[in-house]
């Protein structure tokens, strides 16, 4: 992966310019929070550099920079001979779904395609990915072998966020201190350690779209970014929803990929992490819901197209729907946490 030169910047003199409303370029974006997660830089400063994205949006070249330093920083998975995907979002939308996007990986491994998985416990719903696949079994690592092995026998292996990203230790206290959300819920779904090539990341906000898209494009993935236009960080078929790609920028409805509107309190993601975990299983075995089948298959069938970005959409999530039916998906799953 290219990266820009590490330039040293003064955290003194950064925040100076910040405070005047300057931005920062990628490469001193990058450079200060390198410094950071190094333990270089003292926990007030830290938080008056995070308040000071409270102030202003992150602009592209920041987001970038600070995605480089986080990445290098990282517990590095090497999966560069195979196709990767990851299925992520934002989070922070404050819907409390079921966990769509975890879900839709493992129908996408039971497809046939291979899903490295990147996430966290739950912030903005009582229930994250790793709440949910830990209580069904998943056990956490950063052992490639382990990691390796499941993606060769089910198509699919989970990356906990903590256990790859020693940088965190720093800021995190001081995130949990703050109680705000930081710039740092924008970094989640860029932060995969395997680097995978294709990705599919729901974002809570419309205004993100296109800072995600500068860059994925300068990762030169294959790319999704995905709003549904009430607020979701998904395809929810609530309402239409929002693409970028890198062959489509628009909107859609739930009509034009042939699905039926869904009522949001079909997609209740329960308040319990036992309850999460059998709405997983359910949707798995055939057993969920119309409404909860619909849109596991449009985030799966969209997620299988970065593979193949020439097909029709609807030709993809047919082949989700497949992996349902055919109990292909349900068995990835037992073929992960047994």
């Amino acid at each position: 992966m290219a990266t820009d030169p590490l330039t040293k910047v003064n955290i003194k003199e950064a925040l100076n310019r910040l405070f005047h409303h300057e931005e920062l370029t990628k490469a001193e974006s990058k450079s200060i929070l390198t410094s950071i997660g190094k333990g270089e830089v003292n926990q007030f400063q830290i938080a008056a550099f995070l308040t000071c994205f409270q102030m202003r949006p992150i602009t592209g070249p920041e987001l970038a920079g600070f995605r480089e330093a986080m990445i290098e920083l990282a517990v590095y998975i090497d999966f560069s001979d195979l196709e990767t995907i990851d299925l992520c979002g934002t989070g922070g939308d404050g819907k409390n779904t079921f966990n769509i996007s975890t879900v839709s990986s493992l129908v996408v491994a039971g497809a046939g395609y291979k899903v490295s998985k990147h996430g966290n416990y739950g912030v903005s719903s009582p229930c994250g990915s790793s709440n949910v696949l830990e209580y069904l079994g998943y056990q956490f690592t950063n052992d490639y072998d382990k990691l390796r092995k499941d993606i060769d026998t089910a198509n699919f292996c989970y990356m906990h966020a903590p256990l790859f990203h020693p940088a965190m230790k720093e800021v995190g206290p001081i995130r949990k201190g703050l109680q705000v959300k930081t710039f740092f819920n924008m970094l989640g779904p860029l932060l995969n350690p395997a680097r995978p090539r294709q990705q599919l990341t729901g974002v809570f906000s419309p205004s993100l779209m296109p800072l995600y898209k500068a860059v994925f494009e300068d990762m030169g993935s294959q790319y999704a970014v995905i709003h549904s236009t009430d607020g979701y960080d998904e395809i929810s078929l609530t309402s239409p929803f929002k693409i970028n790609s890198n062959s489509f920028d628009g909107t859609i409805t739930p009509t034009e990929i042939g699905m039926s509107a869904v009522a949001p309190e079909a997609l209740h993601g329960g308040t319990t992490v036992e309850e999460a975990a059998g709405i997983l299983v359910n949707i798995l075995s055939g057993k969920g819901s119309a409404a909860q089948s619909s849109v596991v298959m449009a985030n799966a069938g969209l997620a299988i197209q970065r593979f193949k970005p020439d097909a029709d959409l609807r030709d993809c999530m047919a082949e989700a729907k497949e992996s349902i039916e055919s109990g292909s998906a349900l068995a990835k799953l037992n073929d992960l946490v047994q």
